[in-house]
Order: structure tokens, then sequence, then C-alpha cells
């Protein structure tokens, strides 16, 4: 489920002029969604999520839980997997100008049967907006006039930042969680140019790593 591990295969990058990045995490994470593989990443251009990418923690099984009986047939804890309740840290300095932490932490579901009646529920995420979306989150703008940095799924009371905060590269804001439309704990990260969410567009982003900015591949596992 989880294949690749290192950086083999990660992608060289070639976009033209991509905010660049820390990660926003130490440890063993996987690469999901990534705009290597596709633009835009999730599907869909809403919200600003064009270039948008996912990370899901993982251990030595390069799996974010182990398999059961649970994972195979229903939904499974959040605490549960690796990641949940992991430090999530700045990427870049700048100013905390909006932040939620009232979403419910959900149930993970790895299981198809699952899925289903999970996706039925979209269309009222969708109604709800940015929260019903991106769960707790915080947005950190870099300049004063953007661009802006979106994490989101993090978990419910872990946001330590407020509105108005400067945050420096590597300061903990909040812990990986999986609230908002999220299946699994995982970290959700994105650069827009606007946090009016109905109209923002997407930015290209990258990851600081020793010779050049990297863009890691779907499904490539990063240690940090």
């Amino acid at each position: 489920m989880y294949p690749g591990h290192g950086h083999y295969g990660v992608v060289p990058l070639s976009s033209a002029d991509p905010l660049v990045l820390s990660y926003p995490f130490t440890g063993r994470w996987l690469a999901r969604n990534s705009p290597a593989r596709r633009i835009p990443s999730h599907g869909t251009d809403l919200m600003g999520s064009t270039y948008a990418i996912d990370f899901v923690a993982v251990g030595d099984d390069h799996r974010g839980a182990p398999l059961s009986l649970g994972s195979a047939l229903g939904t499974e804890p959040p605490e549960k997997f690796v990641g949940f309740g992991a430090p999530v840290n700045a990427p870049i300095a700048g100013r905390i100008v909006e932040s939620y932490d009232g979403a419910h932490d959900h149930v993970a579901r790895r299981s198809q049967l699952t899925l289903v009646p999970y996706l039925l529920t979209q269309a009222q995420r969708l109604r709800e907006g940015v929260h019903g979306l991106a769960g707790n989150y915080v947005v950190i703008d870099i300049s004063g006039e953007g661009p802006f940095v979106l994490l989101a799924h993090l978990q419910r009371g872990s946001v330590c930042v407020r509105d108005g905060d400067f945050v420096e590269p590597g300061q903990q804001v909040a812990c990986c969680g999986n609230s908002g439309n999220s299946t699994q704990p995982h970290v959700h990260l994105q650069v827009t140019d606007s946090t009016d969410w109905r109209n923002a567009n997407g930015l290209p982003l990258a990851f600081r790593h020793p010779g050049a900015p990297e863009l890691p591949a779907e499904s490539e596992i990063v240690d940090v």
C-alpha cells in the first residue's frame, strides 16, 4: 500500500518560482496526492488546492498504522496511527492570519467498505467551506500580503498559536490530526494567493533539500 522508501524517485523541481518551504515535521512521512504526479494534485482547484500535497507519517513498515481486521472491514481510532499527535511545525516564517481549532477528529477509514458512507457526507463538508474541508488549520502569511501557507487536518485542541502571532520555521503550531475532509491522520499543505477560499488560486511549492529544492513523488517517503 505504501511503496517506495528513502528519497528514491523524488522529483527535481522544474516549476517556475515555487515557494520553497521547510518540511513541517520531523521523522518519516509518505507523500500522497503530490503535484509531482498530476496538477491539480487533488483533482480540483477548489479553495486553492491546485498544488496541495499530503503527508502521512509511517513506521518502519511504511504504513500509517498496522493492518488488522478493523482496517480491512471497519473504522479505526486515529490514536492507532503513527502520525496522530505528531508535532506540526511552521514551514516558513510569517504571521498567523487565520486559524481554527474546533473540529473533532474522525475515526480513520482505510477500508473501502467504510469509504462509501463517508463519501455520502462530502456535500455537507463542501457546504461548510474551509472549516468542513480543512478541519482544524492554521494559515501563515509570509509577507503581509501573501502568499499564504495552509496547514490542515490538525488535531483538535492542539493549535498552539493565535491569529497575529509571528512564527519562525520549525516552530510548532499544532499537531497532526484527522479533522475535516480526512480519512486517516495526515498533514495537508498548500500555498495560495488569498484567504478568500472560494476564489483563491493555488501556487506551486517545493521543499528545501541539499543541492536544490525538491518535490516528493507520489508515494515517496521522506526522512526529515
